[in-house]
């Protein structure tokens, strides 16, 4: 695999953050270019950055000195890089603007942001679930008109944990699903001390999650159908997001019922022997069962196989649905950054960056 140059748009969050350690000796992506407002623009990422490194690491020294480009300059962006990671906090109409302005300059756009999720040729892309949904880059790149520009996006945070536990479940008929996430404050970009009021504290909403918590996994299940892809209609999803006072992992109650009601042996079997995928950022194990009565737990096991496992526990009949269960994944790797390295090493695997 050649190595491709790798832009971050948004380098200074949170996520462009994550971004740029996963990046810091990947195999097949450097880089070497940061992008971020024009507040930033022209100065030294460490300079800008300064007390507000929100990582357990330190940053890295190659990322002190780099120069800081203007987001919206897509010019000179494209001219340095293959493909972008987008992770920017800006309106959804704007940022609709930006991730079209650097795909219509023929740079891939592998994008963390919410906003071209609902976009029918734009795929979402969960590369254990859905991998043939890149299928879908050649109609998109007949709409824009482009010849290697596209735009493809990583979904909620708050559905890969229970996603991943269904999917192999649907041979059975997943007819109904009901879920609580419980999801950790670095999911809206906070830290404990730029949040306080969360310590010792539980907030029963977050804006617009539980309707993307419904709807996204429609469109990760869904069909291509000519130029766009065609959301599933079931299973039927209700969810609640409740945000909790824990710094990184978000956690979900599953609640589930099927046409054709499994043993729990089966679900067992189908868990762990689900398959992964070889690339660089894979967990060795996509899916791990805890038969601990306990497990998983938020703080013990979010960064399982370098935070892009799933972890699943407590499976058991339920009183009104058929079963029940507990799953775990790490909301900033396997669901955020992590998640959408995994994504662009699929597109890559697959020459889209060539």
């Amino acid at each position: 695999m050649k190595q491709f140059n790798v832009g971050i748009i948004g380098a200074t969050g949170m996520v462009g953050q994550r971004f740029m350690l996963l990046l810091e000796n990947h195999p097949w992506f450097k880089v070497t270019t940061l992008a971020a407002s024009p507040r930033s623009a022209g100065r030294p990422y460490g300079e800008v950055v300064g007390d507000r490194w929100l990582m357990p690491r330190a940053l890295p020294e190659k990322y002190k000195d780099m120069v800081i480009l203007d987001a919206s300059d897509v010019a000179s962006v494209a001219k340095n890089v293959d493909f972008v990671f987008c992770a920017v906090d800006m309106k959804k109409d704007e940022i609709k603007a930006l991730e079209e302005a650097y795909a219509k300059a023929e740079i891939p756009v592998i994008s963390n942001n919410s906003a071209h999720r609902a976009t029918a040729d734009v795929p979402m892309i969960v590369p254990e679930i859905n991998p043939e949904h890149t299928e879908i880059v050649a109609a998109q790149r007949a709409r824009l008109g482009t010849t290697r520009g596209f735009i493809a996006v990583k979904s909620n945070c708050s559905i890969q944990s229970y996603v991943p536990a269904l999917h192999p479940l649907m041979k059975f008929g997943v007819k109904e699903v009901a879920v609580c996430t419980y999801q950790a404050i670095s999911g809206a970009g906070k830290t404990f001390d730029s949040w306080p009021e969360m310590v010792d504290n539980i907030i029963p909403f977050i804006g617009g999650e539980e309707e993307k918590s419904e709807q996204e996994p429609m469109k990760v299940w869904g069909k291509i159908d000519g130029d766009e892809i065609i959301s599933a209609t079931s299973p039927a999803i209700t969810a609640q997001c409740i945000r909790v006072p824990a710094s990184d992992g978000h956690l979900a109650a599953v609640f589930v019922r099927f046409e054709q009601k499994p043993t729990k042996e089966q679900i067992l079997k189908l868990w762990n022997n689900y398959g992964g995928i070889n690339l660089p950022s894979a967990p060795e194990k996509f899916l791990t069962y805890f038969t601990e009565d306990n497990f998983p737990q938020t703080k013990l096991h979010r960064d399982l196989y370098d935070g892009m496992g799933v972890s699943i526990g407590r499976l058991r009949e339920d009183s009104v649905y058929d079963y029940k269960f507990i799953c775990l994944s790490h909301n900033t790797l396997r669901r955020a950054a992590g998640g959408a390295v995994l994504m662009a090493e699929l597109f890559a695997e697959k020459g889209y960056f060539s």
